[in-house]
This record gives structure tokens, sequence and C-alpha cells, in this order.
């Protein structure tokens, strides 16, 4: 007697459930792990062009002070202080993901020569999983997250 080789209705049922609760269960982890991601990121790049902005301002590059300005979908370190009168010729524009909400400070300026930010307070980035980073810039110009 002969048998063939295969598998059964029930086994091949069995195999496709047990995957679908797995990829069912890893979703959710996914997700929370992608914008935890994107909030470090949205960090880690805030903090940095204000570093920037902070260089060519303490250079005198273009013998001009340099500012960023913090919108809900953009970060733009640009040449000078008025952000409506500015050159957009020399902009840096970053987008931030949708799932990061921006508030505190909206712009900040870096006078010519010594760096000097305007202003000091927070800049802080919400992520939709109700977690959130905060950006420091005190009177030093100093920026830390």
């Amino acid at each position: 007697m002969s048998r063939e080789g295969g598998f059964t209705l029930l086994e091949v049922l069995l195999s496709v459930s047990i995957i679908s609760l797995l990829a069912g269960l890893s979703v959710p982890v996914y997700d929370a792990f992608v914008r935890r991601n994107d909030l470090d990121l949205t960090t880690q790049t805030v903090a940095a062009t204000l570093r920037r902005a902070q260089t060519y301002a303490r250079s005198g590059d273009y013998d001009t002070a340099w500012s960023v300005e913090i919108q809900a979908a953009t970060v733009t370190l640009f040449q000078g202080t008025n952000f409506g009168g500015r050159n957009t010729n020399y902009d840096e524009p970053v987008s931030i993901p949708a799932s990061i909400t921006p508030s505190g400070l909206g712009e900040v300026q870096f006078a010519k020569f010594t760096s000097a930010p305007n202003t000091t307070g927070n800049i802080i980035l919400t992520s939709t999983a109700n977690a959130a980073k905060t950006i420091s810039i005190n009177g030093k110009g100093s920026v830390d997250y």
C-alpha cells in the first residue's frame, strides 16, 4: 500500500491561522517602534539644525545672523532674523513626520559672531503614541535634549 505525501486541510488551516495570529500580534509592536524611532530621529534632527544655525552665526557665515523656524510639518534653517523676509536660496528645510507635533518655541535666532540666542526655552516634540521629547536652549545657546 503506497501512501502519497502531502498536507491535510486541517494542517494547512492550522498553519495559516498561526501565521495570521503572529502577524496580528506583531503589527502593534512594529507601529510603536516606528513612532518611537520617528520621535528620536526628529529630536536629533531639530537639535542638529539648531546647532548648525548656531555654528553658522558664530562663524559669521554670509555676514548675518542665522535662525531656525519650527512649524508643524517642517523645521527650516534660514539666513537672517526674519522668516518672512528671508532669502529662500539659503533655506535648509527638514520635514517633520506627521506623527510628531512640535510645540514651545517657534523660532530661535542666533546673533552673528556671539551666537547668542534671542530667546531661551523648550521645544517639545510629541508623538501620536503620547511620548514626548524636550529640546532645551539656555541663555548661552546650549542645545540639550
